[in-house]
C-alpha cells in the first residue's frame, strides 16, 4: 500500500464521501486492483454491505440495479453438471469473478471444464451474503452441490482449503464454511471441527482467525467447549487494543482490527471492555479525504478497510448505521432476509 499525504484528519464521520467512495467502488475501481480480479466476488461485498451498514442501499441504489448484482452473481456460480453431476461436484459453489471468459449466464455456468475455472469457498461465503444484502430469497442457489462441494475441502486437521486442491488452509476457511453452512441450514458437509485460534495449529494467535474461530463455535453452538480458556481469550483479545485494535501482538493499530477483535468482543459479550473512544477516533484518523478507509493514518483508502472502518462504527452504535451481525458479518436487516421464506 503506497503512502498518501492528507490533510488533518477530520473530527466527524465523513458520511457522504463514504457513500459516494463505496457506490464508485461497485462501478470501478482503481488501477491498483488489477491483480484482485479473481477476488470481485469480495470486494462488491466490501461494498454492498458498507452501504447497507450506512442505511443507505436499497436509496442509493436502484431496484434495478440491485437486481442486475443479483443476476451478476448468480451467473458466478457453477453448477453440477445435468447428465453426470460427479464431473464436477467437487468444485461446484460460486467462483469470484468471470475471470475465466466464459459468456454471461445468469443461471451459471453447467459445462464449464476450463483450468482453475472452480469454486471458492470464501467467494461462495461473500456470495451468499451479499444475496442476503441485495434481499434476494436464495432460490436460485444449488444448496446441495455447494454443501456436497465442502467435503472435498476439509482436511484431515479439521481446516478447509479455498478451492479444491488448494494449498492454503488455515482458520479463514473454515470460518466460511461454517456460515456457508449455517445459511443453507445443513451442516452435513462439514466432518469435524478445529478449535485453534491461530491460522493453523501451533501458529501465531492472530486477530482474524480468533474471529473466525470464535465465530464458528459460536454458530456450531460449541463456545462453552471449544475455548480451552475464555477469560484467557478475552484477555489476549482486550490487550489488542492500543488507540484502535492490532492484529498481532507488537503490531501497529489497523483499521480493520476493529471489526475482527471488536465482533470477536461482542460474540462473548464483553464489547463493553473496550475504550470506545479511543477506538472512535482512531477510525477518524484513517478516513481519507477522498472517501473511504486506509488500513492505517496517511495511506491511500481500500474498500476492504472501509468496510471493516464502518462495521467498527456500527459495532459501536453510532447514530447512522445500521446495527451488525457480528457472526454472520451483515447486518441484521439483511440477516432478516434468510429467514422471509
Amino acid at each position: 500500500m503506497l503512502e498518501c499525504s492528507t490533510t488533518p484528519p477530520k473530527n466527524e464521520f465523513d458520511r457522504s464521501k463514504h457513500i459516494t467512495y463505496l457506490k464508485r467502488g461497485l462501478t470501478l475501481l482503481s488501477r491498483q486492483y488489477v491483480s484482485n480480479d479473481t477476488n470481485r466476488m469480495t470486494l462488491a461485498f466490501f461494498c454492498l454491505s458498507g452501504l447497507d451498514l450506512l442505511g443507505i442501499l436499497e436509496e442509493e441504489i436502484s431496484k434495478e440495479r440491485r437486481k442486475t448484482w443479483i443476476d451478476w452473481i448468480y451467473a458466478q456460480q457453477i453448477l453440477p453438471n445435468e447428465k453426470n453431476p460427479e464431473i464436477n461436484e467437487k468444485i461446484c459453489g460460486f467462483r469470484g469473478s468471470p475471470f475465466s471468459g466464459l459468456p454471461f449466464d445468469v443461471n451459471g455456468s453447467r459445462e464449464s471444464r476450463l483450468p482453475f475455472d472452480a469454486a471458492n469457498l470464501a467467494m461462495t461465503y461473500t456470495a451468499l451474503t451479499s444475496l442476503l444484502i441485495l434481499g434476494d430469497d436464495l432460490s436460485r442457489v444449488n444448496r446441495f452441490s455447494i454443501i456436497n462441494s465442502l467435503k472435498y475441502l476439509q482436511k484431515d486437521d479439521g481446516s478447509f482449503t479455498h478451492t479444491y486442491q488448494g494449498m492454503e488452509s488455515d482458520m479463514r476457511f473454515l470460518y466460511c464454511a461454517v456460515v456457508v453452512s449455517y445459511i443453507l441450514n445443513d451442516f452435513s458437509g462439514i466432518d469435524s471441527y478445529d478449535y485453534g485460534i491461530g491460522q493453523g495449529p501451533g501458529e501465531e494467535s492472530h486477530g482474524g482467525s480468533t474471529y473466525c474461530a470464535i465465530s464458528s463455535l459460536y454458530i456450531l453452538n460449541k463456545l462453552d467447549i471449544g475455548l480451552l480458556s475464555k477469560e484467557q481469550t478475552l484477555f489476549w483479545l482486550i490487550s489488542r487494543q492500543e488507540t484502535g485494535f492490532q492484529g498481532r501482538a507488537n503490531k501497529p493499530p489497523d483499521t480493520c482490527y476493529s471489526f475482527w477483535i471488536g465482533a470477536a468482543l461482542k460474540i462473548l459479550n464483553k464489547f463493553e471492555l473496550i475504550d470506545y473512544e479511543q477506538n472512535h477516533n482512531f477510525l477518524l484518523q484513517t478516513q481519507s479525504k477522498f472517501g473511504g478507509f486506509s488500513k492505517w493514518v496517511n495511506y491511500f483508502p481500500d474498500v476492504m478497510h472501509t468496510y471493516f472502518g464502518i462495521a467498527g462504527f456500527s459495532l459501536m452504535n453510532e447514530p447512522g448505521f445500521l446495527e451488525l451481525d457480528p457472526a454472520i458479518n451483515i447486518s441484521k436487516k439483511a440477516k432478516e432476509n434468510l429467514f422471509k421464506n
